[in-house]
């Protein structure tokens, strides 16, 4: 099948659907459509793709990253993997290990490195210059704002517990490289293409709204999902099932909260995602595997 097959937009529009279910942060529904296919056509080409991931918790005792963003970074890079991408994963070290561990069970393929301190951006620019990324994928990294500051969602100063990795978006992009956004809140790397709605429609988005948008911004209702809807995406393009089996994803999570992961919005260590429960998040990858399965076939059937 080419990769330039046509997907029905009812597609498009379910899986838009699925993504913006609402966690109740009042964002998502006042958002621009994403043009899903121009993505899927981008990423469907791509060769050497650079995946930021990684947002720190506060807890008792210190750091930890969270359980949103290494499981879809990591489901992430298991599809492009399967595609032929080559994918480095950048991450700081609260999320290190969870990303150690994910990549290993999902993806042994996938790099993973860790960054330690503010990174200039000479050394950023070695770092894409060795790689040459073609894209660079940030989910769930948190995003500087307009006064310098990294912000949870509680609008708390963060800067303690993040290493500067913005300098990775803004040298790919002098090499040519595609950028793709990926959040749920607006205090995340990229979001910053929402400004106007952050600020509207978000408590506190005028202090923690990312100020550096991208080519594309991808919002949903726990970034996790988009792992999900872009893999949902490939399959179609590619004609191959790249999502994980529900059973997959329940071992995912177990995986990393082992490796020392925390739900963000409770600093706890235990198989949920921004406080939804395990069976609730699960059913939102069986929507989009049936989706995505379905549409496979419509698309065999009109080309027979």
């Amino acid at each position: 099948m080419s990769q330039k097959v046509k997907w029905h937009r009812e597609f498009e529009a379910e899986l838009l659907k699925v993504m913006k279910h609402d966690m109740g942060r009042g964002l998502l529904e006042e958002l621009p459509d994403v043009d899903l296919e121009a993505v899927a056509e981008d990423l469907a080409e791509a060769k050497r793709v650079l995946i930021l991931t990684g947002f720190p918790v506060r807890c008792e005792d210190g750091f930890r990253g969270e359980t949103d963003g290494p499981p879809g970074a990591t489901n992430l890079a298991a599809a492009l993997v399967t595609c032929g991408c080559q994918v480095r994963i950048v991450t700081d070290e609260p999320s290190y290990p969870l990303l150690q561990a994910s990549t290993a069970l999902r993806v042994p393929k996938a790099q993973v490195f860790c960054v330690s301190g503010r990174q200039s951006a000479a050394l950023a620019a070695e770092w894409v210059d060795r790689f040459q990324p073609t894209h660079v994928i940030s989910l769930e990294r948190p995003g500087m704002s307009d006064d310098g500051h990294y912000y949870n969602m509680r609008g708390k100063v963060i800067d303690d517990m993040v290493t500067d990795t913005e300098p990775f978006f803004q040298e790919a992009r002098h090499y040519g490289a595609h950028t793709i956004a990926i959040g749920d809140g607006g205090n995340e790397l990229g979001m910053g293409t929402f400004h106007k709605q952050v600020v509207n429609h978000v408590p506190r988005g005028a202090l923690i709204c990312a100020h550096q948008g991208a080519d594309w911004t991808l919002a949903s209702g726990i970034s996790n999902w988009w792992g999900w809807g872009i893999a949902a995406m490939l399959s179609v393009k590619k004609d191959k099932l790249l999502l994980p089996t529900i059973e997959e994803e329940r071992e995912l999570l177990k995986t990393i909260v082992e490796a020392g992961a925390v739900d963000g919005c409770t600093a706890r260590r235990e198989m949920t995602v921004d406080n939804m429960d395990l069976e609730s998040y699960l059913d939102i990858l069986r929507q989009v595997r049936c989706l995505t399965i379905g549409e496979i076939k419509k698309i065999h059937w009109r080309l027979r």
